[in-house]
């Protein structure tokens, strides 16, 4: 590279860090100054920089409500990072989906990306990205209900603000640490923080943006003071109209704010108007999380406006959306018991964090993106036979209809341990895995298939004689099994393997249950003992 080229790129590479690092957005001057940046890199003959750009173009396009068409890309951003082995876009593109799936009211995934988003970081992250992917995992971290966790991931990202000297990304970290210590019940908490913030900005000449007056409307709100709260949100959507501030889904919580304080001060026609608005924005830009809390609010004003049947009615709709976002949370607290790991000594921890992402949250056993990684590596091995069996469980939906979602999990979490401890004793290179559902894999190497075939008939026998009655009362548990040997197959794969066990296990279920099918497709052979 001549020294000319030299210069224009650490031009253009510092043009990308600013846009990166940038802190009070205005969405269309920041999108025409990505698109410039990616034209620049494009006649430097940079991919990487233009990737950088096109990245910045997805926040923007999420900012502004696109949120599918930036998703689409910050994934497609995500993978070539990965191919091409960019570890801080990697963090980049994971931060940006955190948001996402914030927005889209799904913090069960929110909560994934935001520990890669951490977990990708290197020694080249800014000090912008040191602090803010902290943030960001202990928002997803407090959303899933884990706000001890959030706490320590606040006071860290604290701490390294403090020694950059990022006095305003420091406020940053102190608002959205108030929010979540407000969502969370904890006001007192939540009160004490603002405090800090507000001293933080007086110290330092800042003036406080939307997020910080929404914050601080919210806590005006919880201590009952409805006219305070009210002016504190008409200047943070005042000020959110000039453009520079926010994200898809700020506006939308920010009128919800607002019509909460109005309903505070009986003015319940004025809120209805504000929240109709907050309604549409929701609902135009697909912001399930939010639109929940909207169906509550919404209850509650009809109630204030003594409404009664209407309030009812609402509030059944309000139960229903708040169901489907509750089992999702009810999987990120399981996920955060699982695979928390400690950021401050996040790459030193990778390893244990990659091991905890690719087990099963509910039986602790092998996930799918474990076998993915690990069976075509036992196939390849010429030097061990491996036979690979699918399990599935029979008539388990009579399990959770006839008895309960909970008695279901105990099922499977038995299963499990009656799995895991098989593989342990007869192929301790194998390992057992939960496919999703009630379906398992085993893979046993070292096996022949006539072995691996009788074992996978005892184990047949072990699972249908446990004293399923203290579990399951009269209904009993049993399991149909495909399996598939690298003896039976001249190019054996994963997919062939796999594919052979799929189709035995339906030879199985079709063949009365209860019983275990093997052999490739020409020679199916049916084992089912009177034990």
């Amino acid at each position: 590279m001549v020294d000319g080229s030299v210069a224009e790129f650490e031009q253009l590479a510092a043009g990308l860090t600013a846009l990166e690092d940038r802190f009070v957005w205005d969405v269309a001057a920041t999108l025409d100054a990505a698109e410039r940046l990616e034209r620049e890199a494009a006649l430097l003959g940079d991919e990487e920089l233009a990737v950088r750009a096109r990245l910045v173009q997805a926040n923007m396009w999420m900012r502004r409500g696109d949120i599918a068409a930036a998703a689409r890309r910050m994934r497609e951003i995500d993978q070539w990072a990965d191919e091409n082995d960019r570890s801080m876009i990697r963090a980049r593109a994971q931060l940006l989906l955190t948001s996402v799936h914030h927005l889209l009211g799904d913090p069960a995934t929110s909560l994934e990306h935001a520990i890669r988003a951490v977990e990708y970081l290197d020694a080249g992250a800014t000090p912008h990205a040191t602090v803010w992917h902290r943030v960001k995992l202990a928002d997803a971290l407090a959303e899933a209900g884990s706000i001890a966790a959030a706490r320590t991931r606040y006071e860290q990202a604290e701490q390294l603000a403090a020694a950059h000297g990022a006095h305003r990304l420091h406020m940053a970290v102190l608002n959205n640490r108030a929010y979540s210590e407000y969502a969370a019940g904890e006001h007192e908490q939540a009160a004490a923080v603002v405090d800090r913030l507000r001293a933080k900005a007086a110290a330092h000449g800042f003036p406080l943006d939307p997020a910080d007056l929404d914050t601080i409307g919210n806590i005006q709100i919880g201590n009952h003071r409805y006219a305070d709260a009210e002016r504190t949100l008409h200047a943070c959507i005042a000020l959110h109209a000039e453009g520079r501030h926010g994200t898809a889904d700020q506006l939308a919580e920010y009128l919800l704010t607002l019509c909460r304080a109005q309903r505070g001060l009986g003015a319940t026609e004025r809120a209805q108007h504000t929240l109709d608005a907050s309604r549409r924005i929701c609902e135009e830009r697909g912001l399930g999380e939010v639109l929940v809390r909207v169906h509550q609010e919404q209850a509650e004003l009809h109630a204030a406006r003594g409404e009664f049947a209407q309030a009812y009615a609402v509030h059944k709709a309000f139960f229903a959306a708040y169901d489907r976002l509750h089992s999702s949370r009810r999987e990120a607290q399981a996920r955060t018991r699982q695979a928390m790991f400690e950021t401050a000594e996040a790459r030193e921890e990778a390893e244990r964090f990659r091991e905890q992402a690719r087990r099963d949250p509910l039986t602790g056993l092998r996930n799918r993106r474990f076998v993915d990684e690990q069976l075509p590596a036992l196939i390849a091995d010429p030097g061990a036979p491996v036979t690979i069996a699918i399990l599935d469980l029979d008539h388990f939906k009579r399990v959770n209809d006839e008895l309960s979602h909970d008695v279901g999990d105990q099922v499977l979490r038995v299963v499990a341990g009656l799995l895991d401890a098989e593989v342990a004793e007869l192929a301790p290179a194998g390992f057992a895995a939960r496919l999703g559902g009630e379906e398992f894999l085993l893979a046993l190497p070292g096996l022949t298939a006539a072995t691996a075939v009788a074992c996978l008939d005892l184990l047949r026998v072990r699972i249908r004689s446990y004293p399923w009655a203290e579990v399951t009362g009269r209904l009993p548990v049993t399991v149909s099994i495909g399996a598939a040997s690298t003896d039976d197959e001249v190019e054996p794969t994963q997919r062939g393997l796999l594919s052979t066990a799929d189709s035995n296990l339906y030879a199985a279920k079709r063949g009365g249950r209860d019983r275990v099918v093997t052999g490739a497709a020409h020679g199916l052979r049916r084992h089912r003992s009177g034990a």
